[in-house]
Order: C-alpha cells, then structure tokens, then sequence
C-alpha cells in the first residue's frame, strides 16, 4: 500500500512537473512609442512645399517653352 501511495504521489507530481516546465512565458510589454510632435510636422509641411514648389516649377517651365 505504502509502494502505491509513493508511485502515486511522484506519478502526480511528474504531471504538475512538467506543465511547469512547459509553460510559456508572458507577453512582453508595450513597445516605447515614439513621440509625433511639431517637429515631424514642420518636416512634413516642408516637403510638401518643396514638392508644390517642384510641381509649379516644371508646369511653368513647360508652358514658357512650348
């Protein structure tokens, strides 16, 4: 009775075992985000003047002279 007991016991403790083994490890946590303030708007607005400027610049080029 007592051998039974015994294997039982390692029997259910193997199982708990190897659950622990196995188990995942947690989600890591949110990235860092970065930050979008005035100065990527400032980066922004420029390049859209630059290319309106682009666009205007080869229109009137086109049209002077044809």
């Amino acid at each position: 009775m007592k051998s039974t007991l015994i294997i039982f016991a390692s029997f259910i403790f193997l199982l708990i075992a190897t659950a622990v083994v196995h188990a995942q490890p947690g989600l890591p946590s949110n990235p860092a985000q970065a930050p979008i303030d005035g100065g990527l708007g400032i980066l922004a607005a420029a390049g859209g003047a630059y290319a309106y400027k682009k666009l205007r610049g080869n229109r009137g080029e086109k049209e002077g002279s044809v």
